[in-house]
């Protein structure tokens, strides 16, 4: 590992510092988190109101130099809010393009399914391919690029589903759950000892843009054995066809991951390595990320939610009876 790449984790291990300054506990999703910054994925956080989701996002990008927006989605939301328009100059008789807040390098998408299909529908190219076409003229966007996104799951009113194309697109989808006594005893104390509630007054700016792309692009050189390949690809292919390791899950999944699903799997798993201080990848790191990295990418029949079964249950399931190297 050269002095850069070890500056850049340093700068990131820095980074978890602050963001562990005001954000209690979640370790999960601080990982998951660095782990999208560092793989250069999106990420769609869900739980109830209340537990830090926004405000764990915006501590990140505080933390990191790069331009941040945070964008409220509403059923009133159009396509150009977010890719911006070409709006018309009198004084020059022409018509010159305003980019709109996907042309910055963080972006929240808070309240993700509060937003029409017509809105989720501009976030496909974005998320892809990194660009986006407004007025017939494609336009990049930032190298750094990544959404991160929040929903709540309790409130359905007024909501709509996200499409499997665009859920597809999240590297992670994690699932946040309420903390425990003592973690909000702390949470209460560091609110009450609060004297100004503007993150960035709390959070310090430590990582650069540059070293996060040199980051990324060291994830090319992590060793994965051809053993540990085939495990994750073995284990992404199992969703497609449970019933194979479990007679009665047959005909539950109407469609499981693609071989999208199995990049992200190891380049996660890579991303993980990595921020642990080794050069290889371990069934450890597969295991681990597995269900972050495939839950959102199995549609399920109406037989599995009659039967109680969900896709986390059929996740865990695969990975007790797919053989690990």
């Amino acid at each position: 590992m050269n002095n850069t790449s070890t500056a850049g984790l340093e700068a990131l291990q820095s980074l978890r510092e602050q963001l562990a300054k005001v954000i209690v506990g979640q370790t999960t999703l601080l990982d998951r988190l660095l782990l999208a910054l560092l793989g250069g994925g999106h990420v769609l956080l869900e739980g109830p109101p209340g537990l830090a989701k926004t405000t764990a996002v915006h501590a990140l990008a505080c933390g990191v130099h790069a331009s941040f927006q945070r964008i409220q989605f509403t059923p009133d939301l159009m396509p150009g809010d977010l890719t911006g328009s070409e709006i018309y100059e009198a004084a020059t008789g022409g018509f010159r393009f305003l980019p709109g807040p996907l042309f910055h390098e963080i972006l929240l998408a808070d309240e993700i399914n509060r937003a029409p299909p017509k809105v989720q529908s501009a976030l496909l190219e974005a998320m892809a391919e990194q660009q986006i076409t407004v007025g017939g003229e494609t336009r990049r966007l930032p190298e750094l690029f990544i959404v991160l996104a929040t929903q709540n799951p309790l409130e359905q009113s007024g909501t709509y589903p996200l499409p499997e194309a665009q859920l597809d697109r999240f590297l992670f989808h994690v699932l946040l759950d309420y903390p425990g006594v003592e973690e909000e005893v702390e949470i209460v104390r560091r609110a009450r000892a609060s004297r100004d509630g503007h993150l960035e007054s709390q959070v310090q700016a430590v990582l650069e843009p540059a070293q996060i792309l040199s980051l990324r692009d060291g994830l090319q050189d992590i060793h994965i054995e051809p053993a540990v390949e085939r495990y994750a690809v073995e284990l992404v292919a199992a969703t497609r066809d449970p019933g194979r390791w479990q007679p009665d899950w047959a005909d539950m999944v109407v469609a499981g991951a693609s071989p999208r699903g199995s990049i992200w799997l190891l380049k996660a798993a890579s991303a993980r390595a990595l921020l642990a201080g080794r050069d290889y990848v371990i069934p450890e790191d597969v295991i681990a990320l597995a269900p972050d990295v495939l839950r959102h990418r199995l549609v399920l029949d109406f037989a599995a939610a009659s039967a109680g079964i969900d896709a986390e249950t059929i996740i865990q399931g695969l990975l007790d009876k797919v053989p690990a190297p």
